[in-house]
């Protein structure tokens, strides 16, 4: 548990020490904002709630949490320290967890720091403040799924960029999955409806959607926190060959 904590400590506090964390954060919050109010029409649709923000978000997460999670490896890969760390008294699962949360906390950091916009709206008007709070627990548990699916893309490689391309594509398909334009694609191509649906069940947008709605199913709650630990779990197998 020690050397958890250890490691968890490290890499968290790691992320302060460079300029990119910085950088990170401001893009994600520029983005994040500026979409839901300038292109998602915010002022136009005259509603007291955060939907457009949390539409915009599981494509925010697409460029940017790969961007977090392609040196959790990656980087530890090329400079060879990695060989090091497994000389310390820490287990390879141990490693990847604590360096899972420690990237998984850096991220749900920034999301906290989006609560400004609810507070604007809470001013603006009276929210339904149901929906927001399912929408933001829904939001963290589905950067930790994106943040699963990095990690494993980074242990994969000692190139942070090919981590970064590889954990990109993986996500953007567990994202278009959900899509209704890319679902139409697929029904358009005559492929059964029961298979069409079932493939949405795999994405990131399916069961973020219910969250945004103010509904937390058990079904969604399983499907994030499986994705997760099967990602990592792969992770492990990765690194121990």
């Amino acid at each position: 548990m020690k050397s958890v904590i250890s490691i968890f400590k490290r890499e968290f506090l790691g992320y302060f020490r460079s300029p990119v964390a910085y950088v990170f954060l401001a893009v994600f919050l520029i983005a994040s904002a500026g979409l839901p109010w300038f292109v998602g029409g915010f002022f136009e649709s005259n509603e007291a709630g955060l939907d457009r923000f949390f539409i915009f978000l599981p494509w925010v997460f697409l460029f940017l949490i790969p961007a977090v999670g392609m040196r959790l490896w990656s980087e530890e890969k090329r400079s060879g320290t990695w060989e090091l760390l497994f000389t310390m008294p820490v287990s390879v699962t141990q490693a990847v967890v604590a360096k899972f949360l420690a990237g998984w906390a850096f991220v749900s950091l920034a999301i906290v720091l989006t609560l400004p916009m609810p507070i604007t709206i809470a001013y603006l008007g009276e929210p339904d403040w149901g929906p927001v709070i399912s929408g933001y627990f829904g939001a963290i548990l589905m950067a930790g799924a994106y943040l699963g699916v990095c990690s494993l893309a980074s242990s994969m490689t000692k190139n942070q960029v090919i981590s970064f391309v590889i954990s990109v594509v993986f996500c953007l398909l567990l994202v278009l999955l959900g899509w209704s334009v890319f679902n139409e694609l697929m029904l358009s191509l005559n492929l059964p409806v029961a298979l069409v649906d079932a493939l949405a069940n795999f994405s990131f947008v399916t069961h973020f959607e219910s969250m945004v709605k103010g509904l937390i199913r058990v079904k969604d709650l399983f499907f994030f926190f499986s994705l997760t630990a099967f990602c990592l779990c792969l992770n492990i197998l990765v690194l121990e060959r």
